[in-house]
């Protein structure tokens, strides 16, 4: 569906990056590699979590839906910053592309519906524009489901933080697709995040070692049990 693409400007020793700045702060040797690195499992390992603000994330995620990126800003947190594509300026006259859910993409009666609805509203844009109504109050017809791009810049301890929440079962689907893709650009970029990723993306059961929702998916069980 979408697609991620990790900049090159991200941090790519995020595990050693923490064990150097952590090292400043106790006046330890931090010119030894394998010391850095071993001292930044450390802050990991004893969930020294401020630290963890230090490795950047700087990504190009595109071809998601404008509903989930509205979900996504609920994450923004420790001074991350974001641009998205503008309703505003970039001209949709011709139609716009839109995620599917997969629910309705194998209705065969309900795709027809929900094509049909988004054909409606590309018609209605090109009406508008025609009668020189200025594209950014035509804009206002886009639906949550058209397709769009944001930059994000972020940070390791705010993306492990969101794949507790949106890796679980009970999140909304896109946004675990999404969160899914991310971590597999993050995996590919270097071997820190590699392991950063397989140790710590993780859903919140697997945190707390027991499900917090009221509508469990029987993953791991309830508080109670």
């Amino acid at each position: 569906m979408g697609t991620i693409l990790i900049q090159k400007e991200t941090t790519p020793d995020p595990i050693s990056l923490i064990g150097r700045e952590a090292g400043v702060c106790w006046g330890a040797d931090i010119t030894d590699p394998e010391k850095n690195y071993k001292r930044g499992m450390g802050c990991l390992t004893s969930g020294h979590g401020r630290t963890w603000e230090y490795p950047q994330v700087y990504v190009v995620m595109d071809g998601y839906s404008a509903r989930v990126f509205r979900e996504f800003y609920t994450h923004i947190a420790g001074g991350p910053s974001r641009l998205q594509a503008s309703t505003r300026y970039i001209d949709y006259e011709t139609g716009f592309a839109y995620v599917t859910p997969p629910k309705v993409e194998k209705n065969e009666e309900a795709r027809a519906v929900y094509d049909g609805a988004m054909a409606d509203i590309t018609s209605a844009l090109q009406k508008l524009e025609a009668l020189g109504i200025p594209r950014e109050d035509c804009g206002m017809l886009l639906p949550l489901g058209m397709e769009s791009k944001v930059v994000l810049r972020t940070n390791l301890r705010n993306l492990i933080d969101m794949s507790h929440q949106r890796l679980c079962t009970r999140a909304y689907w896109e946004y675990r697709d999404l969160m899914r893709d991310l971590m597999e650009g993050l995996s590919s970029y270097s071997q820190e995040w590699n392991t950063l990723v397989d140790s710590y993306f993780v859903p919140k059961c697997d945190v707390t070692g027991f499900c917090t929702e009221a509508k469990s998916c029987g993953r791991r069980p309830k508080k109670e049990a």
